[in-house]
């Protein structure tokens, strides 16, 4: 699912009729920490990049469990493409910068350059990975298919909004296994964690 939308009469329009790629840009809308980190975002200038994961999935399921848009999010995953610079130095000036421009933001941004996972993935968890091509297909592979979102600002106010497996998980609080790369050790741990805070969520076994 890759959809490109902008604050137009149509998309208001679309709203009322609940379509859920537009419920999910009126929640992130209704989060000030959201819009905070959206808007700052933009100022990288990074070519290729989506805010994802965690802070966009949890802040779902809490106004859906009518909990504050900010509980339980413990960082903001910031992720972007540059096949061009492998280096940890290169990688390394983007954090750098990205923390300066979140300097106020009250949460810690998670910075990584997906081109480059594959260096570090395998000592880190075990597990061999091939080069990634794209954004796109990073994110094809995140742990569950709730989470499997990736969501930025582009130019003239448009929102992008990237869910390889559609939305439909995240609304019904689905944890659902994306079975593409992690193991079912690392999929139960997650289930564990997040169900000690949203025990409202709906598991999917293994």
């Amino acid at each position: 699912m890759k959809i490109t939308y902008s604050r137009t009469p149509e998309r208001k329009k679309a709203m009322k009729k609940g379509k859920s790629v537009d419920r999910l840009i009126a929640i992130i809308e209704s989060s000030e920490l959201l819009r905070e980190i959206f808007n700052k975002a933009r100022t990288l200038e990074l070519k290729s990049y989506f805010i994802g994961a965690g802070c966009i999935t949890q802040t779902v399921w809490n106004h859906f469990t009518g909990r504050s848009l900010t509980y339980g999010i413990s960082d903001i995953d910031l992720v972007y493409f540059d096949d061009a610079d492998l280096s940890f130095e290169g990688e390394d000036r983007i954090v750098k910068k990205a923390a300066m421009c979140f300097e106020v933001v009250p949460l810690p941004i998670d910075v990584k350059n997906q081109a480059r996972v594959h260096l570090w993935y395998e000592s880190k968890f075990g597990i061999r990975l091939n080069p990634y091509r794209s954004l796109e297909e990073a994110i094809a592979t995140w742990p569950t298919t709730a989470t499997a979102l990736g969501v930025r600002i582009e130019q003239h106010g448009k929102w992008h909004v990237y869910a390889p497996f559609g939305l439909a998980d995240l609304f019904s609080l689905t944890l659902r296994p994306n079975k593409t790369l992690i193991t079912e050790d690392i999929y139960d741990q997650k289930v564990t964690k997040w169900k000690s805070k949203w025990p409202e969520l709906n598991v999917s076994a293994w």
